[in-house]
């Protein structure tokens, strides 16, 4: 595995440069969140049913699908930090152009503007965070900077969902810009700038998609996150038509959510970095059986919040597959990594998807917990198909090594 490694010529302090690029993970993780919650509010303005107001998110997911491995390739030769501002620059102006949307196309293309930068800057970030602490740290490191998306979920979700409620959804993208401009300038003060290795290129990075390990990973997040992504876009319309709770208890639960996920993000990366396997099998378990709850309970408000805190703390799962990806991706990191993000918002965008599909057939709210479910438990097969064929090649490698007998 190559991680670029720190330049003498800067003094560098960690505790800086993961806060610079966690307030970038917030402001990402506040609008992909956020978007989510606001659904029954754009639905309205904009006079669209809940499952068309739901492809914004789709929009926004494919943008980062596309996006990630685009700008993880063109900026191949560029430098990290310039990399991740000039990332950020463009996520500001997406966000910003979000909230002057007047209708609902050009609501769908500027969602699919922001989300370009998003798998690319989470990718390259994750990078920097490894680079700065010993290899038997890095989940660790890496759950610090996702740290703020997952705080995300805990303010700025809630705060964006009630700008919502109490003045317009608009307010709920332009706040994300601002917080944009702000870690474009930390990331600016505080990150290393880290010189592009000389032999890097875009065509070695596109040799990431050559390694059968590194496509099964990507797999394995496309098809586990959809399930959690099927409930969360809904989670607002069910809380107001099935559960019948008031408005405020939606920024309650989201909440929930969200200490669930930055407990979860934790936990999990502290015990991958002891037995990523072990982890990743438990956590997937984890995740189908908290979803598969999650029809019981919407009949109650407090149930139906513990067991958001419940989903999210499976949410954790994402930084043991960017770790793993580390592992298994050779020279082409950047790539790699960023790619992960694609595969996170293709869930992003096949989650809503099939939970719009059951809802408008007339499954109601509460079938995308059985979705999820299912979706959870093919992303855990997937990944034991993936085990299976990487330790069948570490003892094919093994013995293609040993020396012959004389």
């Amino acid at each position: 595995m190559t991680i670029e490694t720190l330049p003498p010529s800067r003094p560098v302090h960690p505790a800086l440069v993961t806060l610079a690029l966690a307030m970038g993970a917030f402001a990402i993780g506040t609008t992909e969140f956020a978007a989510m919650s606001l659904v029954p509010f754009f639905a309205r303005d904009l006079h669209l049913t809940e499952p068309e107001a739901g492809h914004a998110i789709s929009a926004y997911a494919l943008g980062v699908v596309v996006g990630a491995p685009v700008f993880a390739v063109l900026g191949a030769r560029l430098s990290r930090r310039t990399l991740l501002v000039a990332l950020m620059g463009l996520f500001a102006l997406g966000n910003g152009l979000s909230a002057t949307a007047g209708s609902y196309p050009v609501l769908l293309a500027f969602r699919f503007m922001s989300g370009l930068p998003h798998g690319a800057f989470f990718g390259v970030a994750a990078l920097v965070a490894a680079s700065l602490v010993p290899a038997d740290k890095r989940a660790q490191a890496v759950a610090r900077v996702f740290a703020g998306l997952t705080i995300a979920t805990i303010i700025g979700v809630p705060a964006a969902n009630m700008l919502g409620q109490l003045i317009s959804w608009r307010f709920g993208f332009g706040v994300v810009a601002v917080l944009a401009l702000i870690a474009m300038g930390l990331v600016l003060l505080f990150a290393p700038a880290q010189s592009s290795d000389p032999d890097s290129s875009p065509l070695r990075e596109l040799t990431a998609f050559k390694r059968p390990q590194v496509v099964l990973t990507l797999l394995t997040g496309v098809i586990g996150f959809g399930g959690m992504f099927c409930v969360y876009t809904y989670l607002a319309s069910t809380i107001l038509e099935v559960t019948k709770a008031p408005d405020s208890s939606v920024p309650m639960v989201l909440a929930v959510y969200g200490v669930g996920m930055t407990a979860g993000n934790l936990f999990w990366a502290w015990m991958a970095d002891r037995d990523q396997d072990r982890a990743s099998i438990i956590a997937f378990l984890w995740v189908a059986a908290s979803l598969a709850l999650f029809p019981l309970v919407v009949g109650n408000i407090w149930l139906l919040a513990f067991d958001a805190l419940l989903i999210g703390f499976g949410g954790g799962l994402g930084t043991i597959l960017q770790t793993r990806l580390m592992d298994v991706a050779g020279d082409a990191q950047q790539l790699a990594a960023a790619a992960h993000h694609s595969a996170f918002n293709t869930a992003n965008a096949l989650g809503p998807w099939l939970g719009g599909m059951a809802i408008t057939a007339g499954w109601g709210l509460s079938s995308t917990g059985w979705i999820g479910a299912a979706l959870s438990l093919g992303g855990l097969a997937t990944y034991l198909v993936t085990l299976a064929l990487y330790r069948r090649e570490q003892r094919g490698s093994a013995q293609g090594s040993a020396p012959c007998p004389a």
